[in-house]
């Protein structure tokens, strides 16, 4: 055949046709050689040409690798395998591995031909066979031939044995039925010498193990010792040529030992027993200077942290891994941490050995490596430990790079939270965290920290102080400006006048302009944050009122904001122009300290916000320290677990439930921040209740306002002035000007008789109601609380809860113990003011909560039964 004429025929050679398919300089050219090859090929296949056959599909290999479809010559392949001779059936089964796979339905043609080869008198066919069989075994093939495979791992052959092991593998993850037919030659094969097949019948040990809990109970009494052994011979042997790498010998056979080791003895103490002294002879004798040595020394860890192992096995191991974290490669250091961090719940001392060497991996330049270490460091944070490490924290915090600060910043925040047994050390650390990293404080981090100080009475004036301070120094950082410009509006005259002092501060010289100076700065810096804006107004508006001579200056900072174009701004500006300019008399009352959050609710509502478990056994029911604030009789104490929310104010008429609130923290925030900005940008929108911004404040009502401004309802906890308030109508024309009422005042005289509005088994509530002369909306009660058990109450407390219209004040009852069989009674007064009197009548929903013989005790209810009138 002339092949110059004719370059595409089936006599082509495949070098010809690679050289011609990569001499082609587009993708179309290629095409078309591949194109004419395989009609050349196609025709070659109909006419039935067995002298070219095997060129053929080596061609069609070939093309079928460079992506072009090769179908067609599916039946070419099974044509060469049922041929005679050897090369043919080379061809023949390396085309069946590439050009079929196990889903193909002509596949299930050759079983019988494999069957035949598997039984050749000549090892190399039967080794191409068990290859082929390995490669695409299907489900149906492995059940029909495994017999074969079984009898030839038995072989003498070395290399039959081998591939006879590999292709048993692939039987054993198709059918694991099958696995218990192999136990026994595999366990046999164990005590072959020759590496390959070692390796091969370890790997399928391993199978064996995963597909079969009877086969992992036969290998464990009949594969130890043997395992053992082989360890023990190549981790002795002397130089090998054949099986060196890097000085070791053999690091593939001892990873795989290693791993089936870690197999056989995961919770079989007797196992692991007799591997612990190879264990630890492979751990002590292999080099770890190589990479070789020290893939195995991981693998020797990773078994040792499985198994039942020894304690002291275990802290070599762990001081193997504190080893690879001094080591230059970042690959090693980075499993040396994730391997650590398992070995925590194993043994976490042999851990904390370690501590100094993970604390310098955080400041690794690999950003994988610090991650893990600072995951790493988290964990071994515990209660001797936190002050230094959070200090090694914080210290790296102020240089480490902006990309990570975000991640080391909410991790000390985390552990400062979570180890916060003193009050002055967790604000301390919080505070030098908002100096460093206050732009990457997430907001309920500093929510937290504002209802810790507003609990903390005798360090707000320290609080106070050593943030006016950072303010001067770090007034970059936005989350410090927001608690630091809260604080100062709260508490800016004990920072003037150096209330409260603590033993371990220097008084500092700030005047009153100097505090005005601050807020004023922090407006204008952050010009563009609405947030921190609508705070700085409310600071300076509370200042005029802490700091009357400046009441001029301040009035000409919150003018400057009447045209803003923000609407939430600019509402605030107008209103606190008309407090300062129109209402003296009463802009002290009106401007008084926000009232104390209740730390407990607000650390429920976190946690429930963010599906996360917040302990709160940290800062709400752990013994209050020396010096700590006392938390009088009708301040809600932090519960033991989760109850029913009771004081959900935003709702007037939904019953009690048995379900925690899922309220979220910002909500319970608003009054104390006097701002939520959420929807202040949805123009014409509804007010809601959720957003009422200066009902806080101005404690009178809801004010009509074109466009639908954003309005916030009061949430205060019981104990304090809790006050709801209700729409007002749109005759109201000056917020402070008071509400219109055209109910007709009762008579002065009028008696209202004493209700019991509570009984149980346990207990008995009394009212008595007294009205102040010209003031029907306002009745003071008296409550009596009667024990009528044999047992003395502890820890008593009442709370009570009001719906939006009714203003609330509790006062601390006259005792926390509830004396035995009626022996005495614990009276508590309270104070409402019904703004919808006449039209709405009173409700209110209560909770008492006592200890008896130390078990804590809860009873609530809801009280309807109020006369008319009041």
């Amino acid at each position: 055949m002339d092949l110059s004429i004719n370059p595409f025929s089936s006599g082509t050679r495949l070098r010809d046709m690679i050289r011609a398919i990569r001499a082609s300089k587009t993708a179309s050219e290629e095409r078309a050689v591949v194109r004419r090859e395989c009609a050349a090929i196609r025709a070659a296949i109909s006419e039935g040409d067995q002298d070219y056959r095997h060129r053929n599909m080596a061609k069609l290999m070939f093309i079928h690798m460079l992506g072009y479809p090769t179908h067609f010559g599916q039946m070419e392949c099974l044509k060469l395998i049922a041929a005679a001779g050897f090369p043919e059936k080379r061809i023949g089964y390396l085309g069946l591995m590439l050009l079929l796979d196990e889903r193909q339905e002509v596949l299930m043609l050759v079983t019988n031909s494999l069957k035949q080869d598997l039984n050749h008198s000549n090892q190399f066919i039967v080794g191409l066979a068990l290859c082929a069989l390995g490669n695409i075994c299907s489900a149906e093939m492995a059940r029909d031939l495994a017999p074969e495979v079984e009898r030839l791992l038995l072989s003498r052959d070395p290399n039959t044995k081998k591939k006879a092991a590999l292709c048993s593998i692939r039987i054993v993850r198709k059918v694991p039925d099958l696995a218990e037919n192999f136990m026994g030659s595999a366990a046999e094969n164990i005590k072959e010498k020759h590496h390959g097949v070692l390796i091969s019948v370890v790997q399928l040990c391993t199978e064996l193990c995963k597909a079969s809990k009877e086969a992992l109970e036969y290998l464990r009494k009949h594969c130890v010792e043997g395992l053992v052994r082989i360890l023990r011979d190549v981790t002795n042997s002397s130089y090998a040529p054949e099986y060196d790498i890097a000085g070791i010998t053999d690091p593939f056979l001892h990873i795989r030992v290693l791993r089936l080791m870690r197999t056989l003895g995961q919770g079989d103490a007797d196992c692991s027993e007799y591997v612990n002294d190879i264990l630890a002879q492979v751990a002590t004798k292999t080099e770890s200077n190589k990479n070789a040595g020290n893939a195995i020394l991981y693998e020797c860890v990773e078994t040792i942290m499985s198994i039942e192992a020894t304690s002291g096995l275990r802290v070599l191991a762990i001081n193997i891994l504190g080893r690879f974290l001094s080591n230059r490669d970042n690959n090693i250091r980075y499993v040396a941490l994730n391997m650590l961090m398992r070995a925590m719940a194993v043994d976490t001392q042999a851990v904390q050995r370690h501590r100094a060497t993970i604390l310098e991996c955080v400041k690794d330049a690999d950003v994988s490596i610090r991650k893990r270490a600072l995951e790493l460091v988290y964990l071994l944070i515990n209660d001797t430990n936190v002050k230094p490490l959070t200090k090694e924290l914080v210290d790296y915090l102020e240089v480490s790079d902006e990309d990570f600060k975000e991640d080391l910043t909410a991790k000390i925040c985390s552990i400062v939270e979570k180890f916060s047994e003193d009050k002055l050390w967790y604000l301390d650390q919080m505070f030098k965290v908002l100096s460093l990293a206050g732009n990457f404080v997430k907001d309920d981090v500093w929510h937290a920290l504002i209802v810790l100080i507003s609990n903390a009475s005798e360090l707000q004036g320290y609080s106070v102080r050593s943030l006016y301070k950072a303010l001067q120094a770090y007034g970059a950082q936005e989350s410090l400006v927001r608690v630091a410009v809260w604080c100062i509006g709260e508490y800016g005259e004990m920072v003037v006048n150096n209330i409260n002092m603590l033993d371990v501060e220097e008084p500092v010289t700030v005047t009153e302009s100097d505090a005005v100076d601050a807020v004023e700065l922090a407006l204008k810096r952050y010009s563009v944050d609405v947030t921190t804006r609508a705070m700085c107004l409310v600071a300076l508006l509370k200042l005029s009122s802490r700091f009357p001579p400046t009441s001029e200056r301040i009035q000409e900072i919150v003018v400057q904001n009447k045209g803003n174009t923000v609407l939430e701004l600019q509402q605030r500006s107008i209103e606190f122009n008309s407090i300062i300019q129109r209402h003296q008399s009463i802009k002290s009352s009106l401007l008084e300290r926000m009232p104390v959050l209740d730390e407990a609710s607000y650390l429920m509502k976190r946690a429930a916000s963010s599906q996360a478990t917040v302990s709160l056994t940290k800062s709400a029911t752990t013994a209050t320290p020396a010096g700590s604030l006392k938390i009088p009789n009708g301040v809600v104490k932090p519960p033991a677990a989760p109850l029913p929310d009771l004081l959900d104010l935003n709702s007037d008429d939904v019953p009690v439930t048995t379900s925690a609130t899922t309220t979220a923290p910002d909500n319970f925030l608003q009054d104390l921040l006097g701002i939520d900005l959420t929807n202040s940008s949805t123009a014409g929108g509804a007010p809601s209740a959720t957003t009422d911004i200066l009902m806080d404040l101005l404690s009178i009502g809801s004010f009509p306002v074109q466009n639908g401004p954003p309005t916030t309802s009061n949430f205060i906890t019981p104990g304090q002035a809790v006050t709801k308030h209700a729409p007002a109508t749109p005759q109201v024309m000056d917020l402070l000007d008071g509400l219109p009422s055209s109910t007709p005042l009762p008579d002065e005289n009028t008696a209202y008789p004493s209700i019991t509005a509570f009984q149980s088994a346990t207990l008995k509530i009394t009212f008595s109601f007294k009205k102040q002369p010209g003031k029907p909306q306002e009745t003071t009660m008296h409550v009596s609380f009667t024990n009528l058990t044999s047992v003395a109450l502890t820890d008593f407390m009442f709370q009570a809860a009001v719906p939006k219209f009714i203003q609330l004040r509790l006062d601390p009852a006259s005792s926390s113990i509830l004396p035995a069989s009626g022996n005495g009674s614990v009276t508590q007064s309270l104070s409402v003011t019904n703004n919808q009197h006449g039209q709405k009548p009173l409700a209110m929903r209560i909770r008492i909560s006592y200890k008896v013989n130390g078990e804590d005790r809860l009873e609530q209810g809801q009280i309807s039964n109020f006369p008319a009138g009041l």
